[in-house]
């Protein structure tokens, strides 16, 4: 434990969160058990679980637990907890989904300071089938621990509906962005954003919070509007939190792109690697709205390439047209933006009703962040 208090509750908040994933986790190994399987079987797929599941920042799960007691205004009790930590960690696997198959897309070498999964030793293409038992495990434990509740449909239909938004945003991000083939014509912010929304906002941020909505009991049925939400008129809640988290996603994605480019590697934790991967960032396609045709020539003939030199002349392009200036500018606006939306949101008493604070504690934790 270290002398900063808030350092040391979130250590804690992070602990218990990770007690529960081992009470998750032997829940799955077992039921492979019960179905018979043969002891290599379960012990390979324990391994998946161990190796691409708890290793990463969790943040996604434990929003899940953070925006439950929030609704509630209230220490959860241990059933509570646990049923709320269950859905966090469905996202989790779902995210380690998303990375084992993403990683195999990519080529990419580490996660998480270790090898990609599918760079294991004798795992290889087999990591296919594996990131498809993560996926299934997601609604195992769901029946498991959600059949008899009146929200387990609606459950199930959220994750399916992420999952497939996901799966579009990395269609395009692909199809866009290969690194081995450098098209700069096919960027543009529209397109930025669509991958972004898709790709990110929906299961990072709008999927936990519709989870700890529907396990609240905070209905489905208010009143539906079309038009813009404000405090006078009562709306769909699911609806109001998605005008704000799918924002305030696309939001924290354009940080982290910038991040990428501008953060030195000792404060960031890890490299910037989104110039040289050829990669459709926020960056890049706001640079190709400001050069000038000569700048547009050193992007086209240096942009994804592996060398540190053009690297670096992207880099003097992205200073030329005052990318730090624009950065400021568009999060200065972003978070006033969403600040207003969730000052429009009407502040429920019960913990069927919507909080202002389920969104504010989201906007707080990334604004002004550094890595």
């Amino acid at each position: 434990m270290t002398t900063d208090p808030k350092a040391n509750a979130k250590a804690l908040r992070r602990q218990r969160f990770e007690g529960a994933w081992k009470v998750i986790r032997d829940e799955l190994v077992e039921h492979l058990a019960s179905e018979g399987m043969p002891s290599d079987a379960i012990e390979w797929f324990g391994k998946n679980l161990d190796y691409n599941v708890p290793g990463g920042k969790l943040n996604r799960g434990m929003s899940v637990v953070d925006s439950v007691e929030i609704l509630k205004a209230r220490e959860l009790t241990e059933e509570e907890y646990f049923q709320a930590a269950v859905l966090g960690w469905c996202i989790e696997l779902l995210q380690a989904y998303f990375l084992v198959s993403d990683d195999m897309m990519d080529g990419s070498i580490t996660r998480r300071d270790q090898p990609c999964w599918y760079r294991v030793q004798s795992v290889g293409n087999i990591a296919i089938n594996d990131s498809f038992m993560l996926e299934a495990a997601i609604y195992w434990l769901l029946k498991k621990h959600f059949r008899q509740s009146p929200c387990y449909v609606d459950l199930l239909e959220v994750f399916h509906e992420t999952t497939y938004q996901t799966e579009m945003g990395q269609l395009i991000d692909l199809i866009t962005a290969p690194e081995d083939h450098v098209d700069l014509s096919k960027f543009s912010l529209k397109k930025h954003r669509l991958i972004v929304v898709y790709k990110t906002a929906f299961y990072s941020f709008y999927l936990p919070v519709a989870c700890a909505m529907y396990l609240c009991g905070v209905p489905p049925s208010y009143i539906p509007s079309t038009e813009p939400f404000s405090s006078t008129k009562p709306v769909h809640p699911y609806d109001v939190a998605k005008a704000i988290l799918v924002p305030l996603g696309e939001y924290f994605q354009v940080q982290d792109d910038f991040l990428d480019y501008s953060a030195p590697p000792e404060v960031l934790g890890k490299i910037g690697t989104d110039i040289i991967d050829n990669k459709c960032s926020w960056v890049i396609n706001t640079a190709l709205s400001l050069v000038t045709p000569e700048q547009r020539k050193v992007l086209d003939e240096n942009y994804g390439k592996k060398g540190k030199e053009e690297e670096q002349r992207v880099k003097d392009v992205f200073k030329a047209v005052g990318i730090e200036q624009k950065y400021a500018e568009y999060e200065q606006n972003a978070y006033e933006t969403l600040t207003k939306l969730i000052s429009e949101v009407p502040e429920g008493t019960k913990e069927t009703e919507l909080k202002q604070e389920v969104f504010t504690s989201f906007l707080n934790k990334i604004y002004k962040r550094t890595k």
